[in-house]
């Protein structure tokens, strides 16, 4: 088998993971079955991404704007929700991952709410391996939240530094690839301070169709961009 010849592994990447709906219509299922078999998906690309070298992984799980969606597909989003908090946290455990998460956490039901933060205690004596998941996240919402916390602590100036520190990713690197799935060309609110200079993909692959191999690809695609932040050379 040929060697990978990959020179650049990003610090970073994020993941938009669109089209589980359209996943689950291609094969007369509900939406619900494609947003099922996405969580598995979770499971392999995560792992690949930290095989890879990659040591934070940020994923857009659950929108501010998704509260909009119908009753039921909400609460089976939730409940896989709780599914994964459960069980899914054994596996990063094991594996040494540490877990955050961005977002209002007020509005979420109690018991997932209670998940979460066992599950970060659990996780926060790790380091090497960052899971960051976005639930009722919005970027917008992120930087209100922020320009709220700046107010409630008398801050007279804000630097970029300062901010950044303010918001939910306080202490975790920007992203260096964002890739949005199922070939959609639009951010929807996500990561809108932190992807300033982020290098954007947006493969046609549906998120529950994603593995291991589009994983690699994603790097590939990330090596062949020169990253010069508003310079001329490349870094």
């Amino acid at each position: 088998m040929k060697k990978n010849k990959i020179k650049r592994v990003p610090t970073h990447v994020a993941f938009i993971m669109d089209g589980n709906g359209r996943w689950a219509k291609r094969r007369l299922m509900p939406r619900s079955y494609g947003h099922k078999k996405a969580v598995d998906t979770v499971t392999e690309v995560v792992e690949a991404c930290f095989e890879k070298g990659i040591r934070y992984v940020s994923l857009f799980a659950f929108s501010t704007e998704n509260w909009n969606r119908p009753k039921e597909e909400v609460e089976a989003l939730f409940n896989l929700l709780r599914q994964y908090f459960q069980t899914g946290i054994k596996r990063l455990l094991k594996d040494g991952v540490r877990l955050r998460v961005m977002g209002d956490m007020t509005r979420l039901p109690e018991d997932v709410r209670s998940n979460i933060e066992t599950a970060m205690k659990d996780t926060e004596k790790y380091s090497d391996y960052v899971l960051n998941i976005g639930i009722n996240y919005g970027g917008r919402d992120e930087i209100v939240r922020a320009v709220n916390r700046a107010i409630s602590q008398n801050a007279k100036e804000i630097t970029e530094e300062g901010f950044s520190a303010l918001l939910d990713t306080a202490g975790i690197p920007d992203p260096d690839l964002i890739v949005r799935s199922s070939g959609e060309k639009r951010v929807s609110n996500f990561m809108m301070y932190q992807m300033a200079y982020a290098e954007m993909y947006f493969p046609k692959t549906l998120w529950p169709d994603f593995s291991k191999k589009h994983v690699e690809r994603c790097i590939r695609v990330y090596n062949k961009r020169k990253r010069r932040f508003g310079g001329l050379k490349d870094d």
